[in-house]
């Protein structure tokens, strides 16, 4: 049984940076790689640290989101501002969302772990409530005795 809870959210936006993945749906593996070489790239290349200089907070969001019949992955912040890159303003709606908490001693690791319980274990789980599409994430909240921690939010509706 999966440890999530349900809780209603207000609206908000995030601010990313983003790629195209590529790889099949159903191919885990393929798209875990693609993510972690995204992470990769945009932290060593200074655009996650240009997000983050504007961000509100300090929730690293790794967002994924259809757009355009493709498969988008993003890096993002809670941010009124902007930056000269290409990026694009993510709208999360007002509502409930299926929660999931979890800790790792990666990034990477920990977006895998959440992902893997929100929509393997808990979404099935949870028969009252259904996820219909939208923006979903894993929101890294914070970095504490080597360990990462944070959330998956998806949003859902009561069926």
């Amino acid at each position: 049984m999966a440890n999530y809870n349900i809780e209603e959210k207000d609206s908000f936006i995030v601010l990313g940076i983003g790629i195209e993945l590529k790889s099949d749906y159903t191919d885990y593996a393929g798209i875990n790689k693609e993510k972690a070489d995204f992470w990769r790239a945009v932290k060593q290349d200074g655009r996650l640290d240009t997000l983050k200089a504007i961000a509100t907070n300090d929730y690293i969001f790794a967002v994924n989101e259809a757009v355009n019949n493709k498969m988008m992955h993003y890096a993002g912040v809670m941010t009124g501002a902007s930056i000269p890159e290409e990026s694009r303003v993510i709208q999360f709606p007002k509502g409930e969302y299926l929660v999931v908490k979890g800790k790792e001693k990666t990034s990477d690791e920990l977006n895998i772990k959440l992902t893997s319980i929100a929509f393997g274990q808990a979404l099935p789980e949870a028969k009252n409530f259904a996820y219909v599409g939208g923006p979903n994430a894993t929101v890294e909240m914070v970095q504490q005795n080597g360990l990462v921690y944070g959330e998956m939010w998806i949003p859902v509706v009561r069926k």
